[in-house]
């Protein structure tokens, strides 16, 4: 066991770390940590949930001088969700030495991220686009930036951040740290090490949970309209007793945790934009038994530890197998088995044979369930309640009355009734979902000397020229028409 303390980390950072609750180092800070305060180079290839962000945060804020308010630290994150995260968990690190984080991202008032960098933040945490378009109109200042960090650099390739990457970390001071952490290596990622770092050293750690041989895994495939009614049905069918469903995207959540209320589901949703206070209030809901099915974003579920999930239901397919293993991995633990179910649309079938392939385990179809089937799935949860009361054979106050009944009405007659009034009739609201666009295979391995994010990530005006829109929802992949509307 490696402790922080022997790591030869500062005192206001150790203060920080222990008020944190942290105290034994996971392997990928073990290993980055010294050669980041050594001020090397690193490039750290580990999955999701593993500690990068004090790996990485540790060293950059060791090296911050709070008294000078400059940008001295910049961290590149793919997404919104994982900027705020990232900058939520720096600054709790660096709370002692008093050194300021901002999030910079997509979708924010351009104005008030103005505004906010002139209070002069310590570090900058960025989404691709958006910092760019601040370097570009010199509302970021790069020229006291000694450590650029690229988290999780195989999804911006992915997402069509590449070329922005490079122009990035070209604008930053050549007398840099920079530090790169990806779950994958594709052939772009080791350009940019190559090209754009200096001898980095590598550090190389396995999940622990790319293991799902105690998980069912199971796909539905089902088209994107039809992706509301399958989910509610195969919740009546499975009657989980604690599920988590995924979505790709903040606001898919909110509608997916509308819509279960909507159909008398007790669901609740997280993600990037809840406070931490928030969150915590909807995961101890969760963890009690208050509600019975969590709405979560990747990023917003990561490192939660949470017994008793039997489902898991990915509503939208992850990008990429590791995510998919980190998600499924929410259920099956402590030796329990666990259900995963994935909702795969038909042009995403390449992309689940391709997940099959890297997690080296078959994903097995389903039927998507009819009404009626939900229906009786939804009966059999009262029959199993009724069972469990025979079995109790605490009846004896209601015998007599029983006897009464049995006077008047034959059995089944009663037993209908009973059944009737206990099950839970599900109430067929409307429910109204913004659509979104398949996941397709990765293709970084056929797209040499090619802008990547030119095949679907960039906007096209009606002339068909590139739009330079960098809208966040558009960079995630969405649809580009966000007023397009599902109903169910």
């Amino acid at each position: 066991m490696t402790t922080f303390n022997s790591l030869g980390i500062s005192k206001p950072i150790m203060k920080a770390l222990e008020k944190m609750g942290f105290e034994e180092a996971t392997p990928i800070q073990e290993q980055t940590i010294p050669l980041g305060l050594q001020g090397k180079d690193v490039i750290g290839q580990a999955q999701t949930g593993t500690g990068k962000t004090a790996a990485f945060g540790i060293p950059m804020l060791e090296k911050i001088n709070q008294d000078m308010k400059k940008i001295q630290g910049l961290v590149v994150a793919p997404t919104r969700e994982l900027a705020i995260q990232v900058s939520e968990e720096i600054h709790r690190l660096g709370k002692f030495k008093g050194v300021r984080t901002l999030p910079v991202y997509g979708g924010q008032h351009m104005e008030r991220q103005i505004r906010a960098l002139k209070d002069g933040p310590h570090i900058v945490v960025a989404t691709p686009g958006r910092l760019l378009d601040h370097i570009r109109r010199k509302t970021i200042n790069t020229s006291n930036v000694h450590t650029a960090v690229l988290d999780e650099a195989d999804e911006m390739l992915n997402m069509g951040f590449i070329d922005d990457i490079r122009d990035i970390l070209k604008a930053i001071p050549e007398q840099r740290q920079t530090l790169l952490f990806s779950a994958t290596m594709p052939k772009e990622i080791r350009d940019i090490a190559t090209t754009l770092m200096k001898k980095p050293e590598e550090v190389k750690v396995k999940s622990k949970e790319m293991t799902v041989s105690n998980i069912d895994q199971f796909f539905v495939e089902v088209n994107e309209k039809q992706k509301f009614d399958t989910l509610t049905n195969l919740l009546d069918v499975h009657a989980p007793e604690l599920a988590i469903i995924f979505g790709r995207t903040k606001k898919r959540v909110d509608e997916l945790t509308e819509g279960l209320h909507a159909r008398g589901f007790r669901a609740e949703g997280i993600h990037g934009d809840l406070t931490q206070g928030k969150r915590m209030s909807v995961l101890n809901k969760f963890k009690n038994g208050r509600i019975e099915i969590l709405v979560a974003t990747d990023v917003a579920a990561r490192g939660l530890d949470i017994s008793g999930v039997t489902h898991v239901y990915n509503f939208d397919i992850p990008q990429d197998p590791e995510s998919y293993v980190h998600r499924i991995g929410r259920t099956g633990r402590a030796g329990k088995g666990g259900e995963a179910i994935s909702f795969i649309t038909p042009r995403e079938m390449p992309h689940l044979h391709l997940i099959e392939k890297v997690t080296k385990s078959k994903v097995k179809r389903m039927q998507a369930p009819s009404v009626d089937e939900a229906r009786r799935g939804q009966q059999q949860v009262t029959v199993d309640n009724i069972i469990s009361t025979i079995e109790k054979k605490d009846l004896g106050d209601y015998r007599e009355t029983a006897v009464e009944l049995l006077d008047q009405y034959d059995s089944i007659t009663i037993v209908s009734a009973v059944l009737k009034m206990m099950t839970k009739e599900r109430r067929n609201a409307p429910v109204t979902l913004s659509s979104v666009q398949p996941v397709s295979v990765k293709k970084t391995s056929n797209n040499k000397g090619k802008n990547f994010r030119g095949d679907k990530n960039r906007n096209f005006s009606r002339k068909g020229k590139p739009s330079r829109n960098r809208n966040f929802k558009n960079k995630r992949g969405a649809n580009p028409n966000t007023n397009r509307k599902q109903s169910y």
